[in-house]
């Protein structure tokens, strides 16, 4: 199942656009309360650091590809800003990425850090699932029912997940004793994925061997969020400490 080549450049710039309209609003809401209003998701945080934090990631993607920088830059220092300044500059920078991302030439060559169909496509996909989990964040501060996740696009992002950051040598969910951990998303078009976990950087292969050592389970958008430690899994069959092997090890 390539899940990166279900969803076009054009639907990852629109989903990136609406997340990071979601991401201000329910920002704004919680700041009504002051900007140190806290972030339950992410505990170390306040709405401040979610907005500088987004604000720079969006303004260092943005030049990649408009600037067609071909080597690795690090992301730029965070902006002294607050309160509604703070604010008019994280939808400055959005606005920005979501413009350059649009009117750039599909065939724009820049630096990317996960394997993807073209450097356009990487960081359309790329920026709308970061912006997607950071919003989630900023509706955890502001409270109450979060906006839903497009059961496609969560595919698409537990793949990204698991076939592109987890197959990296930074990762660091490792185990001394080879495990198998398969990801199975319940939805009507779910897809599943088995995850070899060794002592090296663990492999995905989708649509794997389904006898694992554990499973966790539910509908996409729910396993999407538990595997960017955003909320506990659905559903953990097996042994459950292959999950929580996981969840303490797979922060990126």
């Amino acid at each position: 199942m390539g899940h990166t080549h279900t969803m076009e450049t054009a639907e990852f710039i629109e989903t990136l656009d609406r997340e990071g309209r979601l991401l201000a609003a329910a920002a704004a809401a919680a700041a009504e309360a002051g900007t140190d209003a806290k972030v339950p998701t992410c505990p170390q945080w306040q709405v401040r650091d979610l907005l500088r934090h987004m604000g720079t990631v969006h303004r260092w993607a943005a030049a990649f590809v408009a600037e067609g920088h071909t080597a690795h830059r690090p992301v730029g220092g965070l902006p002294d800003l607050d309160g509604a300044e703070l604010m008019d500059w994280f939808r400055e920078g959005h606005r920005y990425l979501v413009g350059i991302l649009s009117s750039a030439a599909p065939d724009v060559e820049c630096w990317q850090f996960l394997p993807a169909p073209s450097p356009l496509v990487f960081w359309a996909r790329r920026q709308a699932h970061e912006t997607a989990v950071h919003r989630v964040d900023a509706e955890s501060a502001r409270g109450g029912a979060p906006s839903a996740i497009d059961p496609a696009f969560a595919l698409d992002g537990i793949d990204e997940l698991l076939c592109g950051f987890h197959a990296r040598p930074r990762s660091r969910v490792r185990s001394g004793e080879p495990r198998l951990l398969r990801v199975r998303a319940t939805d009507e078009n779910g897809g599943a994925w088995t995850v070899r976990l060794s002592a090296e950087p663990p492999v995905t292969e989708r649509d794997g061997p389904a006898d694992a050592d554990c499973e966790v389970s539910g509908p996409a958008a729910q396993l999407y969020l538990a595997l960017w430690n955003r909320r506990p899994f659905p559903q953990v069959t097996g042994d459950t400490s292959v999950a929580a092997l996981w969840s303490g090890k797979s922060a990126v």
